[in-house]
């Protein structure tokens, strides 16, 4: 096992990588939840029990292919944002069925995927300055802390400021700013596992004082199916001109998305070459790729590779062994949803206009801590050249607060190549960063026509 991942050559062992495993795992186990809630909103004709299904056998399939082929520690699962799109924008707002949304998914993976078999994909990524490619991590680590702080409840939306402190007399709040303490002294003292452990014993102190609620039965075998193959069978009805747009759309979010999360976490793992390149692009790439196609299939709505897979490479997992663990806990958690949904799930807690807001005060700690580990990357950018500092400022700055990572990456680059022309260096800038930033403006300008 250690020969086939390479575990001596990256510095690691079994054990490890099973921790990584699983401290991924439970920062990305809200989705198991969260997908079927936005997926089988009131309206899109989806069950809940179906679309459950198949986001757990979705993301195991894909994890398990990331790690045995292309043995790279991010595991994915469906893209929360992407599933907001099928939701409400291809189901609801456009009037498809969800058959037909799903083939929407299933049509861009297959794009993405044509992309990366003639090396489109990895050439683009390629062209991107380092100063970029680090800014794009500093600006994810930030995002994902500003989930962390969202999901604990510490900040909330505020009519008259857009943010603010949350009500920490709350018990979750409480239990959130008690695990964040925890788990941040756990990585301060280097403990190994400190990650997992903050989470497993937040989670305990939640069910000991009341806080979260106990499961009310530990296992529950009620699979449904009726999701799969849907989307499959409804391609020759979305093979039309006015659902290119949409489709375009989807993919330079799902583009850029894995992007951002490839260079993030190959930064924090300390994987990436002297160019900024992850070891096995192309098959990280194709496994992406066919993931976003096969969510689609399975009626889970894109899968992508996940941000929090930062959380496990932080615990030291560096090869595809930790994505394996992952994929494996995903089946796991099949009959195990109930237990799963302690430390995943949500909890109410009154809002600051009287409504109820949903919190996830167990695993947003570890959000907080990754995003710290990961805006670590900001010490290489070369901030006295300005025309390198300022896009990736600017990017920094967007990504987290537009709470969408291709609109970050959008804006660095749109910024990055006018800088260089109003410097009069157009040699510096790749002829695919002009292309790719000339589709985000694009984008930018056609969204609010399409959405």
């Amino acid at each position: 096992m250690g020969g086939f991942f390479g575990f001596s050559e990256r510095g690691t062992n079994m054990r490890t990588e099973i921790i990584a495993g699983l401290t991924t795992f439970m920062t990305m186990a809200y989705i198991i939840f969260v997908n079927p809630a936005i997926l089988a909103t009131e309206g899109t004709g989806l069950p809940i029990s179906g679309v459950f299904f198949a986001t757990c056998v979705a993301a195991a399939a894909a994890c398990i292919a990331m790690g045995v082929f292309a043995n790279f520690p991010v595991a994915l699962a469906s893209g929360l944002g992407l599933n907001a799109v099928v939701a409400f924008t291809l189901i609801l707002g456009l009037g498809l069925s969800w058959q037909e949304a799903m083939a929407v998914v299933i049509l861009e993976g297959i794009l993405v995927f044509l992309l990366v078999l003639t090396n489109l994909r990895e050439a683009v990524m390629n062209a991107i300055p380092m100063s970029m490619k680090f800014a794009i991590a500093v600006g994810i680590g930030l995002f994902i802390a500003f989930i962390g702080l969202k999901n604990g409840g510490i900040v909330v939306q505020d009519p008259a400021t857009y943010l603010t402190l949350g009500d920490i007399t709350q018990g979750p709040v409480i239990l959130a700013i008690f695990g964040l303490i925890l788990t941040l002294a756990l990585v301060a003292r280097e403990i190994r596992g400190g990650i997992l452990a903050g989470i497993v014993i937040t989670g305990a102190a939640g069910m000991v004082f009341g806080v979260i609620p106990l499961p009310e039965t530990f296992v529950s075998f009620d699979f449904d199916t009726s999701t799969i193959g849907g989307g499959v069978l409804a391609i020759p009805d979305v093979l039309q001109i006015t659902l290119v747009p949409v489709i375009f759309a989807l993919f330079m979010t799902d583009f850029f998305d894995t992007m951002g999360t490839v260079i993030a976490v190959g930064q924090e793992g300390r994987l990436l070459d002297e160019n900024g390149r992850p070891p096995g692009l192309k098959r990280i790439l194709l496994v992406d790729s066919l993931g976003a196609a096969g969510g689609g299939a399975m009626g889970a709505s894109s899968v992508t590779s996940y941000i929090e897979s930062g959380s496990g490479v932080a615990e030291g997992g560096r090869t595809g062994m930790t994505s394996v663990v992952v994929g494996l806990l995903f089946l796991v958690a099949l009959p195990f949803a109930p237990l799963i949904g302690v430390f995943g799930g949500s909890v109410p807690i009154p809002g600051p206009d009287g409504a109820d807001i949903f919190v996830s005060p167990v695993t947003a700690p570890a959000l907080v801590v990754v995003g710290f580990l990961m805006m670590t990357a900001v010490r290489f950018i070369a901030w006295d050249e300005l025309d390198e500092a300022i896009p990736a400022f600017l990017t920094i700055l967007t990504l987290p607060l537009t709470f969408n990572i291709a609109y970050g990456i959008g804006f660095g680059f749109i910024s990055y190549v006018l800088i260089k022309l109003v410097r009069g260096r157009p040699g510096d800038v790749h002829i695919l960063l002009y292309i790719t930033a000339a589709l985000f403006a694009l984008v930018f300008i056609a969204e609010p026509y399409i959405s």
